[in-house]
């Protein structure tokens, strides 16, 4: 091919490579809603296990932790609409 030329895949390699994009995507969306519920779930796991040690009241300790919770509870909504994009326009 030379530089002049432009490279045009077939309608169907086309075709082929956004839906195998767009399951990449879907799989990869899913995987890091997963990966963050994990993170958030052991952020208060252990949260709540140290104030335990420490004897402080659990929801003093929810307290300090809430800011980055709610950071989290934002990104996973967004990542679900962006899941739920995705699966909708197959």
């Amino acid at each position: 091919m030379s530089k002049n030329e432009e490279f045009n895949p077939s309608d169907s390699d086309n075709d082929e490579t956004v839906a195998n994009s767009r399951e990449t995507n879907v799989d990869e969306v899913a995987e890091v809603i997963a990966e963050f519920e994990k993170y958030r779930e052991r952020l208060v796991n252990e949260t709540m296990a140290a104030a335990q040690k420490a004897k402080l009241p659990q929801k003093a300790a929810m307290a300090k932790i809430e800011p980055e919770l709610a950071k989290i509870d934002a990104g996973l909504d967004a990542l679900r609409a962006q899941l739920a994009a995705l699966t909708t326009n197959n």
